[in-house]
């Protein structure tokens, strides 16, 4: 059972990059899948959620109206588009799954599997 995450990057501000969250050893659409990242110096923070077998997505605040998060189940991965990208939005990147109910998306101890992560670099 894996998560490998990729799609990572240096890119300038008001850019874009797609995430890939790629999952083996398990059926994607069983789980929940989310996203999280974590800054330099900081804890890391939960940024998006898909949940599974469900169509909706879920936000942090900071990040709505600019990424997407998308799930292709054929292709056993998902994905976190990002635009307009900025310099706070620097960080790693990592993907998790879990059975999270809504109320537990941001509760990093409801994953048990986690991609590697991904170094996402704003910068002119």
């Amino acid at each position: 059972v894996q998560l490998q995450a990729s799609g990572g990057g240096l890119v300038e501000p008001g850019g874009a990059l797609r995430l890939s969250c790629t999952a083996s050893g398990f059926t994607l659409d069983s789980y929940t899948i989310s996203w999280f990242r974590q800054a330099q110096g900081k804890e890391r923070e939960w940024v998006s959620t898909i949940r599974h077998g469900a169509k909706m997505a879920y936000y942090t605040d900071s990040v709505k109206g600019r990424f997407t998060i998308s799930r292709d189940n054929q292709k056993s991965t998902a994905y976190l588009q990002m635009n307009n990208l900025k310099p706070e939005d620097t960080a790693i990147y990592y993907c998790a799954r879990g059975r999270a109910v809504l109320s537990e998306i941001r509760d990093e101890k409801k994953y048990y599997t986690w991609g590697q992560g991904t170094q996402v670099t704003v910068s002119s």
